[in-house]
């Protein structure tokens, strides 16, 4: 007879996945943890963007999970996981390793979801992890570099116009980054930076519509508008196919055509493969077929088995599929484990959410804060960027980031007092809660006061 294993096992490195494995370490659970993700770093995806544009290094936005998990007990294990049976409690990896669990965790988040568009998947660049960031950079510089060296203007247009797929939170921070960076880029070679264009196509009438950024609409379009080139938005535009060096979208019950050199895909996500070919019926999960689970997190016919962020979702309960839900989940599930190890009943915790942040462009964002009031321009960027650094994983992880990011960000950077009012200042201490929240906050009411002194 087989003695039991005692042993979480983690599938997935996302937010959920890492903080769960965090918070086990901080909790001194009695159980072994493996994390597993085919993965060697984290990806901190809304802060990808400043990773991309080089606002910040690799270090603060794609760290080694080797690094974060250093003296934490977790034992990392970098492989793809092949099939998980939930009958036999165990997990197989592509090298031909296996474990069993006692526990289990599926973290997985979603995949790209490219909706059976024609060449959408072979020719449209995705924009959901570190090596999508940087095939990206080195595409647009190519683009750019061939652009200036090309006396062909139809060519150049081409190759000088970036079509983004997909008026949600991510298109729309993808165009409005493009829209402020390519036109430097493009001008430190000589180039007229007028020539570079920015289509957001939108299947809509509405940007945002139907996102949790929704209220942040107005505010959105018009920052738009504000970019180093302003971005067309094309509504009610439907992708139909992706070419080489074009995008075919349905307009009216008319096909158009787009000659563009890049597309880049942020039109939603789908379910991911692995989650899918889970052993659950059509009754237990939701319109997605995401699984569904029960208020403390766990799947409703494999209890042993809790499931957070984007590949699962809570019965009666619609949450976001956002950085700050999968990071809540990640502590819930684990103090859940922690209550099973020790013979107590798991709870139902509620997550809390704090707002909405949308970046907006270079220094530039929008917030909502706590559906209480907006906060726009570069005091917001103040804000997203000081909450999300609140959320980097391990306090030594979060410390570096932090330092670099006021160094150049706060104490570097000028800020106008007129524009930063009390109330934004009480919005980072509460919304970035912490050493950032305290720090930012202190030097904006400085410098309000110093503003003060002059006048």
């Amino acid at each position: 007879m087989n003695s039991p294993v005692y042993q979480t096992v983690i599938v997935g490195g996302g937010f959920t996945g890492l903080f769960t494995a965090l918070h086990l370490a901080h909790e001194h659970y009695p159980r072994s943890v493996i994390l597993i993700d085919k993965n060697e770093r984290f990806c901190f995806k809304p802060l990808l963007y400043e990773y991309f544009d080089g606002e910040m290094d690799s270090f603060q936005v794609v760290p080694r999970f080797s690094e974060l998990l250093q003296g934490s007990g977790v034992i990392f294990v970098q492989d793809t996981v092949q099939s998980i049976d939930l009958h036999q409690h165990e997990v197989k990896l592509a090298s031909g390793n296996s474990y069993k669990y006692s526990n289990l965790v599926l973290a997985l988040g979603s995949v790209t979801g490219y909706h059976q568009v024609e060449g959408a998947r072979e020719y449209a660049l995705p924009f959901w992890t570190q090596a999508d960031a940087i095939a990206l950079d080195r595409h647009l510089r190519d683009c750019l570099q061939k652009a200036i060296q090309t006396e062909d203007v139809e060519q150049r247009h081409k190759l000088l116009t970036v079509v983004v797929v997909g008026g949600g939170a991510s298109g729309v921070e993808m165009a409005a980054t493009l829209a402020d960076f390519l036109p430097h880029w493009y001008s430190a070679l000589g180039g007229n930076s007028a020539e570079i264009r920015v289509i957001l196509l939108n299947h809509g009438e509405k940007i945002l519509d139907g996102d949790i950024n929704d209220p942040l609409r107005p505010i959105a379009e018009e920052e738009l508008q504000k970019r180093t080139v302003p971005i067309e938005i094309l509504r009610e535009a439907e992708a139909t196919a992706v070419r080489p060096n074009a995008i075919e979208y349905k307009s009216k019950n008319e096909i158009k055509t787009l000659a563009t050199h890049t597309t880049i895909w942020t039109a939603g996500t789908s379910i991911h493969p692995l989650i899918q070919e889970l052993p659950i019926s059509k009754e237990h999960r939701d319109h997605h077929n995401r699984p569904l689970v029960s208020p403390t997190l766990q799947l409703l016919d494999f209890p042993e088995v809790f499931a957070g962020g984007d590949c699962a979702a809570v019965v009666d309960n619609s949450l976001p599929p956002t950085a700050q839900v999968a990071y809540q989940q990640g502590a819930n599930i684990a103090q859940n484990l922690k209550s099973l190890a020790l013979g107590e009943e798991p709870k139902q915790k509620t997550v809390n959410i704090r707002g909405t942040l949308l970046k907006l462009g270079l220094n530039d964002a929008a917030a909502n804060l706590f559906n209480v009031f907006e906060v726009a321009g570069e005091p917001a960027h103040l804000i997203r960027q000081g909450t999300y650094l609140t959320l980097l994983p391990t306090p030594i992880h979060d410390f570096k980031a932090t330092t670099e990011w006021l160094d150049e960000e706060v104490f570097h950077h000028h800020l106008d007092p007129h524009n930063v009012g009390k109330k934004v200042v009480q919005a980072v201490e509460l919304v970035g809660a912490g050493v950032v929240g305290v720090l930012v906050a202190r030097k904006l009411l400085r410098m309000l006061g110093d503003e003060e002194k002059k006048e």
